[in-house]
């Protein structure tokens, strides 16, 4: 018995690796034309305030002498980076920098995990007491910490103080740093205690149960699985803070004025007090220009030694 068999017709054969390097992007499409007024207006927005600052600060420019402006070189860099309070400022930033991020990172990441592994009632209205804090303004949370907390007559701490028989402190003349540390560490804890909440959510509790069944207690957990997972989270955390932490200033202006001395003054304060209480334009432009070096320089580190753990995998 013989058998027929009839040929499918073969699909025609298309060079698909060719297409794409035949393929040429248009430069200026219709896209380009949509997005240029919104690159156009972000551009204006950073140069023109960068080139007057650049401008203002080569130039003799003191409100107190307007007829006296002019071309000083780097003149005003010098004057701002030998000024008395430039060091003090310098290692206040970095203090109070250095210490908010330890404070919000190490209490946030302890909280958060309390609060992952606590059970109760009530849990949902705890997570919103704790966030609460991240949404007042600072002025006014320096205010609340100045006139109800740290009086020394009134506040809270000082009727803590006459209770147990001591002394009521200052804490604003005697410990100016370390009460603005507090301070901005009670508004940025929240949002680290946020961030991490939300990435401890996302940790995948099989394997909590499989090394519980293997005999690991809770700091085993932690130490191995939870800080390994907040790498990323951490990360974020840090950087953003960061660059907030830069300028603070308006916890200082509302509570201490920058002292006493230059106790309390960051850089951030120290361009402020040549700009409007010296009159001192061109050297305040020079502090500025100062300021956003080194928050640049801080930003590359940042990414260098933390942005890699964005990308890499556990």
């Amino acid at each position: 018995m013989a058998t027929t068999s009839t040929a499918l017709p073969k699909a025609p054969v298309t060079d698909t690796a060719s297409e794409p390097s035949e393929r040429k992007p248009r430069r200026f499409g219709p896209s380009w034309f949509l997005v240029s007024p919104s690159v156009a207006l972000l551009l204006l927005w950073m140069l023109v305030p960068l080139s007057m600052t650049v401008y203002f600060s080569v130039i003799r420019y003191n409100l107190l002498y307007p007829g006296e402006n002019g071309f000083v070189g780097l003149e005003n860099f010098h004057y701002f980076l030998t000024d008395a309070g430039f060091m003090p400022g310098m290692t206040n930033t970095l203090i109070l920098v250095g210490s908010v991020l330890l404070i919000s990172v190490v209490l946030g990441v302890l909280i958060s995990a309390l609060l992952e592994a606590a059970d109760f009632t009530g849990r949902g209205i705890v997570r919103v007491m704790l966030i609460s804090p991240f949404f007042i303004m600072p002025t006014v949370s320096a205010l609340v910490w100045k006139n109800l907390i740290y009086h020394p007559v009134s506040g809270i701490l000082a009727a803590v103080w006459k209770f147990f028989g001591a002394q009521p402190v200052d804490w604003l003349a005697q410990h100016p740093l370390l009460s603005i540390i507090i301070i901005v560490s009670w508004q940025w804890l929240p949002f680290a205690i946020l961030i991490l909440m939300t990435a401890m959510q996302s940790l995948d509790q099989e394997q909590k149960e499989a090394a519980r069944l293997d005999g690991a207690g809770p700091i085993a957990i932690f130490w191995h699985l939870t800080l390994p997972h907040l790498a990323r989270p951490i990360a974020v955390v840090v950087m953003i803070e960061t660059i907030f932490l830069l300028s603070v200033f308006a916890e200082i202006f509302t509570t201490t004025s920058g002292g006493p001395g230059y106790a309390s003054t960051n850089l951030a304060y120290l361009i402020y007090t040549q700009a409007l209480l010296q009159f001192d334009v061109g050297m305040a432009s020079a502090g500025g220009l100062i300021a956003v070096v080194i928050a640049n320089i801080a930003a590359i580190i940042l990414v260098r030694m933390l942005g890699k753990n964005l990308t890499e995998k556990y």
